[in-house]
């Protein structure tokens, strides 16, 4: 139901009048650094199980972006990091997402698979397995990493090529990416 003023129809309860909102959902990451790779976790849940990612996940209620991402780095890789800045905040429109990915290292030495991944790796840019990277936007973070060496600056968008997040999953590995 539109209501008055409104440019959208919205879930509305035609007894109280309650509007169910749905607005995206949040997800937070990193692109961890230990030494001269990257750490990636192979997914042990789905979507894309099996497939690399980074360690992330939904931003939960009453927590800030910073404390989901050390949080999600502990759940999938056991692993206490420390944020060095935002990396990027990425827009995936056909899935309600906004995503803000960190620069980060290892706050203390060690990880480990947790309970949502099957391994964690760090893998030297030439290693990474392009071909099994579970999201778009995984490759985006990594290239934004790597484009900014690893070093501090402006958190990056969209690429060009993908201003809305709307491309399909399995889209071909962006120019560039493996080398």
């Amino acid at each position: 139901m539109r209501q008055e003023g409104d440019d959208r129809d919205r879930l509305t309860c035609r007894d109280c009048g309650y509007i169910a909102y749905e607005n995206p959902k949040v997800v937070v990451g990193s692109v961890v650094t230990v030494g001269d790779g990257v750490m990636l976790c192979r997914r042990a849940i789905e979507p894309r199980a099996g497939f690399w990612t980074l360690p992330a996940g939904y931003l939960e209620m009453h927590e800030t972006v910073e404390e989901g991402a050390r949080r999600e780095a502990w759940e999938e890789a056991q692993a206490r990091i420390a944020l060095d800045g935002i990396l990027a905040v990425y827009s995936i429109a056909r899935l309600g997402q906004v995503q803000v990915l960190f620069r980060a290292r290892l706050a203390e030495p060690g990880f480990a698979a947790g309970p949502e991944s099957l391994e964690v790796r760090i893998f030297t840019w030439e290693e990474i397995p392009w071909q099994e990277i579970a999201f778009p936007s995984v490759r985006w973070a990594l290239k934004a990493w790597r484009d900014g060496a690893g070093h501090p600056g402006p958190a990056v968008l969209n690429p060009p090529e993908d201003l809305r997040g709307a491309r399909p999953l399995l889209g071909p590995v962006l120019a560039g990416d493996a080398g």
